[in-house]
């Protein structure tokens, strides 16, 4: 882009007025156009089905992902001279607090979920579109 092509445009710009527009969806092509509930929709037994899945890999993540025999192998190798126990150590150290991060994710999901419909139901009212 030139320059004088540059100072074209910004003059253009500063010449229209300041103002924002945001496009939406033809009223025709809206799947739930003028219903009361808006676009958006959720039942507390869709839900309740996340909570469930959270819950279940927070279990499974709890019995599977826990990898005890690293720590023992660490020790054992530290013990034995090798510098490679100090750095499985820290890889183990680290896999612990991003497992222990997940897992709170996954439990905040799971306790969240029994309370969302009723905190939210007249959230919609305010974004449906006018």
């Amino acid at each position: 882009m030139a320059w004088d092509e540059w100072e074209q445009l910004k003059a253009a710009a500063a010449n229209k007025p300041t103002q924002m527009q945001l496009n939406g969806i033809p009223e025709e092509d809206r799947p739930n156009a003028g219903s009361p509930t808006g676009d958006l929709a959720v039942t507390q037994k869709d839900l309740a089905a996340i909570g469930d899945e959270a819950f279940k890999l927070y279990n499974r993540l709890w019995e599977e992902a826990r990898v005890t025999s690293t720590d023992t192998a660490a020790t054992d190798l530290k013990g034995q001279g090798f510098e490679l126990g100090g750095a499985l150590s820290h890889v183990s150290v680290r896999w612990d607090r991003q497992l222990g991060s997940l897992m709170d994710a996954c439990a905040l999901i799971s306790n969240h979920m029994d309370f969302t419909d009723k905190a939210h139901q007249g959230d919609e009212i305010g974004v449906a579109p006018v």
